[in-house]
């Protein structure tokens, strides 16, 4: 077994234009006085990070890491979630999505969707350029409007829409195998790969491809009202990235998973800051352990109530005391009595 690593927080929804928040030296530096040790790193966000650069330039990536360093953290993972949603978007979502991608694609999806799958790919070079292993990202989706079966969904629809996402991904899994990289796909509505049946008919259609990895998340599991710890044992060999983040599910007389539309607030289902919400943590990070999870413990912070300074710091100490150290020898070795071969087969009477 393996120590986890961490805590590492997620800077994508602390990443704005005001300080401490609008500069790699800035950010790291107070992420590191919350009490992170490492930090995951949205590489779509050019006030942070200079995604083109860092899969350019070596000398650029040893500089920014070793700027966290100084500053008392490390980078775990970067994020390519905007760009992988765009690697795969229905027509329905052209507008919602476009302001994702740079100017000049928008309003010309085959375009954004070629941006988009060149933007995956660089990250996972500048992943490899800085030592990285795994990488976090989105699907993307093109089944999503149809999830729910009415009206009935006419034969190969979803056959056609999988064939399809895997047929746009296999060339950047490929690249993530000459770069040696997972691409760690959060499972998360509003993708296709939202749950682990999804996950399995896309990478069935990969070829069981050794890059198409898991992002594990409890958060959006809980909303779902799926077993989120019987998901980390089927799943515990494609788990190769963790986030930590929290959630509740109180069905009411009037609404259930579905929201009823109404504003996170006001939800049945809520993403919660850590602690406040249901997930089992203990439990989680219980199994994470015995499964032989080597990668990072990240805090992702959304919360409806919380603010996120609170949320961040609390999360950090959340992480900590979560972590479980390795036991380096079993508990009952002081009772060992030196026995052979020879004795216990004595024993057996054999």
């Amino acid at each position: 077994m393996k120590t986890i690593k961490g805590p590492g927080l997620f800077l994508a929804q602390f990443a704005g234009d005001a300080a401490p928040f609008n500069s790699w030296d800035s950010i790291t530096k107070w992420a590191a006085d919350c009490g992170y040790k490492g930090v995951q790193v949205p590489s779509w966000d050019g006030r942070l990070f200079d995604l083109k650069k860092a899969a350019e330039s070596k000398a650029y990536c040893d500089e920014i890491a070793g700027k966290a360093r100084d500053n008392g953290v490390e980078i775990t993972e970067l994020s390519t979630h905007l760009q992988g949603q765009l690697v795969a978007a229905h027509p329905a979502y052209d507008e919602a999505f476009d302001g994702f991608a740079v100017p000049e694609v928008r309003g010309n999806p085959r375009a954004r969707q070629e941006w988009a799958v060149e933007q995956v790919k660089l990250a996972l070079t500048a992943s490899k350029n800085l030592g990285l292993d795994a990488m976090a990202s989105f699907s993307g989706a093109l089944a999503w409007p149809f999830v729910y079966p009415w009206p009935q969904r006419p034969a190969g629809l979803v056959e056609t829409a999988f064939d399809e996402l895997a047929r746009r991904w296999k060339p950047i899994l490929d690249h993530a195998e000459d770069c040696g990289v997972d691409v760690c796909y959060e499972i998360h509505p509003g993708e296709d790969l939202y749950d682990g049946i999804t996950y399995e008919m896309f990478l069935e259609r990969t070829g069981n491809h050794a890059r198409a990895c898991m992002l594990y998340d409890p958060s959006h599991y809980v909303l779902q009202c799926l077993d989120y710890l019987e998901n980390i044992d089927i799943y515990k060999d494609r788990i190769r990235m963790f986030h930590v983040k929290d959630a509740e599910f109180n069905p009411t007389g009037r609404q259930g998973v579905y929201g009823g539309y109404q504003s996170w607030v006001n939800r049945a289902g809520r993403f919660r800051s850590l602690g406040d919400g249901q997930v089992d943590f203990g439990a989680v990070f219980s199994k994470m352990t015995a499964n032989d999870f080597t990668g990072w413990a990240v805090v992702e912070w959304e919360c409806c109530l919380k603010h996120p300074e609170d949320g961040a710091r609390e999360g950090a100490e959340f992480v900590k005391a979560h972590i479980i150290r390795v036991t380096e020898k079993a508990f009952d070795d002081f009772a060992d009595s030196g026995t052979d071969e020879a004795a216990n087969r004595r024993m057996l009477g054999i």
